[in-house]
């Protein structure tokens, strides 16, 4: 189905100013919100120490309605920087004046020594089913996402879409499947009912397909055993699998001590923010994740899987703890991140879709990430640089 809106309103806010705030500021308006991006938490700061950081809120008057986390990247030699803001910023898109808002954060972001700014808005622009996901992948003529017509649209998708590129602001595409940053397209599992209703266990698992409900009954029957942890014994036994994984699968692994942080900024900042999920068997560890939560959006966030007794089905049996688990917490939804659009039966990446679409969630497109230019010589000069590395 299409989805309409109303007309945007016109806000009676009146000018809002951007300025630093603290850390705590920050946390306190992210607890606020019913869902806010992890990369937009003050915690995800300290995780990406390459960078400069700041936290940075939008004010009308003395009250707080907005905030983000800005990553600062530095240009080789020359102090000026790359603002970036990932899956952010935190604000009302829907109040109908982005040029309202975007217009102080950059007047602030060139004052901090920005040549351009790259933001990520959270804010969807279709979805797509997954009988319909589905469909295009067994349909040889269907190759993208975008070919098939989306379950539904969103009207202020569209016009977040429009009035960035009436502001000048530039779309990053994708190269290679994925965008140099975060990517648009994400695969989802709603956990409450269109009219806001909480789902139940059956109910997320009736809607897996046939083949995710006999794996996860699989592994329960085999005795696979999943338990969850943030201590280092689990931290170690993730990462092993995790470099076993991206040796057979051929991806660069990340260093344990990455996870290491992520794990000690993300839980100093909430307890339950981070937790590993570990599936055994006899002993054998042959699956293992991380899950991230914000309020009310939970994430699967890096997963793992041993070659050996794969027969046993220890992702689906660790995927379902998880999404049984976002059901405990009352979650909203259940984030297995992102995919490409490829649907090509040919392409290494449609494998990855074909997994998650059995969950029986659906493919969410994000307005993507977009880049503003406000040294141009700069800007063109970084984005050269980036290309060579």
């Amino acid at each position: 189905m299409t989805t309409t809106t109303p007309s945007a309103p016109v806000t009676a806010r009146g000018p809002l100013a951007v300025r630093t705030i603290t850390g705590e500021e920050h946390l306190a308006f992210v607890r606020s919100r019913r869902s806010a991006s992890f990369l937009q938490t003050p915690a995800w700061g300290a995780v990406k120490a390459e960078w400069r950081r700041e936290s940075v809120g939008w004010f009308a008057g003395a009250e707080l309605v907005g905030a983000a986390l800005v990553l600062y990247r530095q240009v080789p030699k020359v102090k000026r920087y790359l603002a970036y803001l990932p899956e952010g910023p935190v604000i009302d898109y829907a109040d109908g004046d982005l040029e309202g808002w975007l217009r102080p954060l950059t007047t602030h972001l060139k004052g901090q020594g920005a040549f351009g700014i790259r933001i990520g808005p959270p804010v969807v622009v279709a979805r797509w089913g997954a009988a319909t996901v589905k469909e295009g992948v067994a349909d040889p003529e269907v190759r993208r996402l975008g070919q098939l017509p989306p379950t539904e649209r969103s009207a202020a998708g569209a016009t977040v879409v429009s009035q960035l590129q009436e502001l000048g602001w530039r779309k990053l595409e994708a190269e290679g499947g994925f965008a140099a940053g975060q990517p648009a397209f994400n695969f989802q599992v709603p956990l409450r009912t269109p009219e806001g209703e909480p789902r139940t266990e059956a109910e997320v698992l009736k809607g897996m397909n046939q083949l995710w409900r006999r794996n996860i009954k699989k592994a329960d029957k085999a005795g696979v055993e999943v338990t969850t942890s943030v201590d280092d014994a689990a931290l170690e036994a993730f990462h092993a699998l995790y470099v076993h994984t991206a040796e057979r699968d051929h991806f660069t692994p990340r260093p344990l001590p990455y996870f290491r942080t992520m794990r000690d900024a993300l839980n100093a900042e909430e307890p339950d923010r981070f937790t590993f999920f570990l599936a055994h068997h006899e002993g054998d560890l042959v699956a293992a994740t991380i899950a991230i939560r914000v309020g009310a959006h939970y994430w699967y966030s890096y997963g793992a899987s041993s070659t050996a007794k794969r027969d046993v089905r220890g992702s689906n049996a660790v995927q379902w703890a998880m999404v049984r688990a976002a059901l405990a917490a009352g979650c909203d939804v259940y984030d297995l991140r992102g995919i490409t659009e490829t649907l090509d039966a040919d392409d290494s990446h449609v494998g990855l879709i074909q997994f998650k679409v059995g969950t029986g969630g659906e493919a969410v497109e994000h307005v993507g990430e977009w880049d503003l230019p406000v040294n141009r010589l700069l800007y063109k000069a970084f984005d050269l640089y980036m290309s060579r590395r």
